[in-house]
């Protein structure tokens, strides 16, 4: 099953959907009567669906076929809807850095012994077709294509053997980086956690539609130009070993974003650097999951408030 949130003409909202081909249905009438439960507004949210589990995740996949054959409840054909991120409302968004051996030695920097965490937080997240920002005080904005993991049952000291139990899907995210802003400190949260910097989507793609998330392309390119490309194959600590490390330290909940790490390509390390500018598009591509694609603007020229982002 594939799962988004799309935007709500009427009142701007953020809601769940589901995919039924090249058809969105509205994700609150196929979980109607499950354990997918709605909230106060009878709405439903992509995290109370993918919490929800396997066994409900085929109930609502065959309520939703159900309706888009019969034209009931159906949002608009993919292409014309206007999305967010697939989970607009994670409790945590976990990044691994340096987890492509390549992309460390590219950085100059050892790889290293155990995954290396940073976070980010629900302001820097954007769906597909939205826009990344350059913030004012950024000269050297980067671009990070990588697969993100999406989990789906709560869990803390899950056993490696284990942690793909705990896993709903998974989406192409962007780790959107002003570099001049993460390497003036130690620390690199200030480059990392800007409005926009974490675009995502265009859909959650829940487990039972992925054979293996440790074989999977993943290509970058930035106005049609590939600039990095790879596979999944070549992470340094793969997804059972990421998922079990982060749940001994913190524990997971449903809809909790996990990023882990990108190949080589950067354009920090480009000659010359290649830094994203207004104008720019940016994709995201991988296997089986689709391409996350979004323009770059100037801080000047994005809308003074951003959309509403509640679920």
């Amino acid at each position: 099953m594939r799962l988004v949130s799309y935007r709500d003409r009427a009142d701007r909202r953020l809601r769940a959907g589901v995919v039924v081909g090249d058809l969105v249905v509205h994700g609150a009438a196929a979980a109607r009567g499950r354990s997918a439960r709605a909230d106060g507004a009878g709405q439903t949210s992509c995290r109370q669906i993918v919490a929800a589990g396997a066994a409900e995740w085929r109930e609502i996949a065959d309520v939703a076929a159900a309706l888009a054959d019969a034209g009931d409840h159906v949002v608009g054909r993919l292409p014309d809807v206007e999305l967010g991120a697939p989970v607009p409302d994670p409790e945590k968004i976990l990044c691994l850095g340096l987890n492509y051996l390549e992309h460390a030695t590219e950085m100059a920097l050892a790889a290293p012994s155990a995954p290396t965490l940073f976070p980010k937080f629900r302001n820097a997240l954007a769906g597909s077709g939205e826009a990344i920002v350059i913030p004012r005080d950024a000269r050297q904005v980067d671009y990070e294509g990588e697969l993100a993991v999406v989990i789906g049952r709560r869990g803390k000291d899950v056993p490696e053997e284990r942690a793909f139990e705990h896993v709903a899907g998974y989406m192409p995210l962007n780790d959107v980086s002003a570099r001049d802003l993460q390497m003036a400190t130690s620390q690199w949260t200030a480059g990392k956690i800007p409005d926009t910097f974490a675009p995502c989507g265009p859909v959650l793609v829940l487990d039972d539609e992925v054979s293996d998330p440790q074989a999977l392309s993943i290509q970058t390119r930035v106005n049609g130009a590939t600039l990095q490309s790879a596979s999944t194959a070549q992470m340094i600590f793969g997804i059972a070993q990421t998922v079990s490390f982060i749940s001994r330290l913190v524990t997971l909940e449903p809809g909790d974003v996990i990023a882990t790490g990108t190949p080589a390509g950067v354009g920090y390390r480009r000659e010359p650097p290649v830094f994203l500018e207004p104008g720019d598009i940016v994709e995201v591509e991988i296997e089986g999951l689709g391409t996350l694609v979004n323009p770059v603007v100037s801080a000047d020229d994005s809308a003074s408030a951003r959309p509403g982002r509640a679920a």
